[in-house]
């Protein structure tokens, strides 16, 4: 790459955080799946809207999901809202000499999945240019949802609008988690993130001798069409809001369900279940495709007001791996439901994706998933089970495979995804980080604070420890 940065990461600077649990706050009631669907109120009672303007630039008057109809996105509110704890803890900073304090004893670390190799896919189009702060800037007028540096291990926020839900808090979690899981490790970075589900930065922008660089956006998913940079989902971290857990404790439940019925005794048809409601012409077509007799399917919608309202007792995912064939369906944009679908160990029949998020380019037709044809859809689905039915072992071998590789990424894995991305990121910049004067210090206890009392406890479920290993190797070029 171009530009190297102007640090180097030590391997021998353990850091640690202070971690304070605070229990200052009575039980605050959990906020309705309807409010928490259709509303950004989350943790604020008394949330306003205002029009996002960008001096020099005209923003298209579109519906801004999921507020279908509104053409404004929601204002951007403090993190720090806690009446008793108004700062983040001083860290303890502790360097050894000896690599067996921080690390393991042994010097060759684990090599990377294959698919880590995206990363320099995914940032190419500034290996040449490199990244300025100006560039920065832009970005996060134009596209941000929240900018995050990372100085010298603290972690720093500038937050532009709100995101649905807790994706923000859950995302930021996430980082701070990388911080305690590698300490001293993480470079400095600064970093913009938009927080909802299409890419934005379009390829052919920025295509041609003499085209503009484009701005750097983290987002959960891309295209092939788009130069948004893939970055793991909020959902790893947990999604109070449809009570799934975090990832290390969600993979383990389906896993454990995955086995408590064998492949030759699993429902022979293909089952979806999920939320057509999201302004995606697929899933209402895939509807249509709920006979067992004609096409071999069966297909629920999902009503999430509902299953609160029954301590989502349907829409257990340990509980639906008794089917040999599970669809993938992508809604307004990808679904997180990928990697709880793959991890069931059934078949997983994917409708020709559009999407793309940071682990399925290691996705294999035929080898750790089977194709579905979004034409003929119904007709695709049956004939995909048809020969699952005829060919049992290897259907049962695709799903195997499927499980493997979600086994494989673990949140060890996830971490070392993040670790590897902002590595290779950090040495674009060709500018030391510094939070801006709006941004403000995060860290968990201030996270936790902030919190209501449900989101509080699944953020507590994924706390990180220091790691005792390197993070894995990445592959070349």
């Amino acid at each position: 790459m171009g530009h190297k940065p102007h640090h180097r990461i030590s391997t021998q600077l353990r850091f640690s955080f202070v971690f304070k649990m605070n229990y200052f706050f009575a039980t605050i009631g959990t906020f309705s799946v309807l409010l928490l669907l259709f509303s950004a109120y989350s943790n604020i009672n008394d949330l306003r809207y205002r029009t996002k303007t960008v001096v020099g630039h005209n923003l298209e008057p579109t519906p801004w999901h999921p507020f279908f109809g509104r053409t404004d996105k929601p204002t951007a509110f403090s993190l720090i809202q806690c009446s008793y704890f108004n700062s983040c803890p001083k860290p303890t900073f502790s360097r050894f000499i000896k690599p067996s304090h921080s690390f393991s004893a042994n010097p060759l670390p684990s090599q990377c999945p294959s698919f880590f190799s995206s990363i320099h896919k995914d940032l190419a189009p500034w290996s040449q240019s490199g990244i300025s702060l100006p560039l920065i800037e832009n970005a996060a007028r134009q596209h941000a949802a929240f900018r995050v540096v990372i100085k010298d291990s603290k972690v720093y926020v500038d937050l532009l609008y709100a995101c649905v839900q807790s994706r923000m808090l859950f995302t930021i979690w996430g980082l701070l988690q990388l911080v305690q899981r590698y300490p001293g490790l993480v470079p400095d970075v600064d970093m913009v993130f938009d927080c909802m589900d299409r890419p934005l930065v379009n390829r052919t922008w920025y295509a041609g001798h003499g085209a503009a660089t484009p701005p750097p956006v983290f987002r959960y998913c891309t295209t092939k069409e788009h130069l948004d940079i893939p970055f793991p989902d909020w959902s790893f971290w947990g999604w109070p809001e449809v009570n799934i857990q975090p990832w290390e404790v969600e993979y383990k439940s389906i896993e454990k369900g995955s086995k408590a019925i064998k492949w030759k005794d699993r429902v022979k048809f293909a089952y979806w279940r999920g939320n057509p409601d999201v302004a995606s012409p697929l899933r209402v077509a895939l509807m249509s495709c709920n006979d067992t007799e004609k096409w071999q399917a069966q297909i629920f919608r999902q009503d999430w007001i509902k299953e609160s309202t029954v301590g989502y007792q349907s829409s257990k995912l340990s509980s639906q791996c008794n089917y040999r064939y599970k669809i993938y369906a992508e809604g307004f944009a990808w679904s997180v439901s990928l990697k709880y679908i793959l991890a069931c160990g059934s078949d997983t029949l994917i409708i020709e994706p559009q999407y793309e998020d940071f682990f399925s380019r290691g996705l294999i037709p035929k080898e750790n998933f089977w194709p579905v044809r979004q034409t003929d859809l119904c007709q695709s689905i049956k004939e995909a089970v048809e020969w699952g039915n005829g060919n049992s072992s290897e259907a049962e071998a695709i799903g195997r495979r499927g499980q493997d590789l979600m086994r494989d990424i673990n949140i060890d894995r996830v971490y070392d995804y993040m670790f590897h991305l902002l590595v290779e990121y950090s040495e674009l910049l060709d500018f030391k980080p510094k939070p801006p004067p709006s941004a403000q210090e995060v860290c968990m206890d201030s996270l936790l604070c902030f919190a209501d009392a449900r989101q509080r406890e699944f953020l507590e479920r994924s706390v990180a420890s220091p790691s005792k290993n390197y993070p894995c190797t990445l592959p070349p070029h």
